[in-house]
C-alpha cells in the first residue's frame, strides 16, 4: 500500500505572481515541509495554458494572463522542486500539466497506480482551496470512493478566506478528511 502527495499548482504565477496572494506566500514553507516529510509518490499539477488564453473561455472569465507554459509564472516554486527531489525515500515526483481547474489525467494516474499497487489514501495541498484543490478533490473522490481523500488545510490558500473555508466544508461534506 502507498500513500500519494498531490501539490496543486503550486507555481509562480499563484504565489508571487501574476495572480499571487499573501495567502499563497503564506503556505509555501507548510508545503515545503509536507513534500519533505511525505514517504510516497508526489505528483505536482501544473496550470498550463498557451499565448492564447486571452481566447478562451477562461480567459474571458479571469482576463489576466497566467501559468503560460514556459514563463517564469508558469513554473513550481522552487523550493518545493529541491523539497521533493532532495528526500532521501526513492518514491518517484511527476508532473500533470492541466487546461483548466481539475484534471482527468491525475484521476488516470492514479486508477493505474492503484492497480499495480493500492493506494491508501490521497493527501491534496495547494492552491487554490476553492478552485483547483476542491476540483480535484471530487473528480478523485468521485473516480476513487475508497481511497481516503486528505486535504491539509494548513498547506492550502483560496482566493479569499471565506471561500477557503467554504471550499474545505464542501469537501468535508463530500467525504473527504480535512486534516
Amino acid at each position: 500500500m502507498q500513500s500519494v502527495l498531490v501539490v496543486i499548482d503550486m507555481q509562480h504565477d499563484f504565489v508571487d505572481g501574476a495572480l499571487g496572494s499573501p495567502q499563497a506566500e503564506a503556505i509555501v514553507a507548510n508545503v515545503r515541509k509536507k513534500i519533505e516529510s511525505f514517504h510516497g509518490p508526489i505528483i505536482f499539477t501544473r496550470d498550463t495554458h498557451d499565448s492564447h488564453y486571452l481566447e478562451s473561455q477562461e480567459g474571458q472569465l479571469l482576463p489576466v494572463p497566467h501559468c503560460i507554459k514556459g514563463t517564469d509564472g508558469w513554473h513550481i516554486m522552487d523550493e518545493l522542486i529541491e523539497a521533493a527531489e532532495s528526500r532521501k525515500i526513492m518514491s518517484p515526483v511527476s508532473f500533470i500539466d492541466k487546461p483548466n481547474f481539475a484534471s482527468f489525467e491525475l484521476l488516470s494516474r492514479l486508477e493505474g497506480m492503484h492497480t499495480v499497487n493500492p493506494i491508501e489514501s490521497i493527501t491534496l495541498v495547494g492552491l487554490c482551496t476553492d478552485i483547483c484543490v476542491v476540483s480535484n478533490a471530487l473528480i478523485l473522490k468521485a473516480g476513487l470512493p475508497e481511497v481516503p481523500i486528505h486535504v491539509d488545510a494548513s498547506c492550502c490558500a483560496g482566493v479569499t478566506r471565506e471561500s477557503h473555508d467554504a471550499a474545505l466544508k464542501t469537501m468535508q461534506a463530500c467525504q473527504c478528511i480535512i486534516d
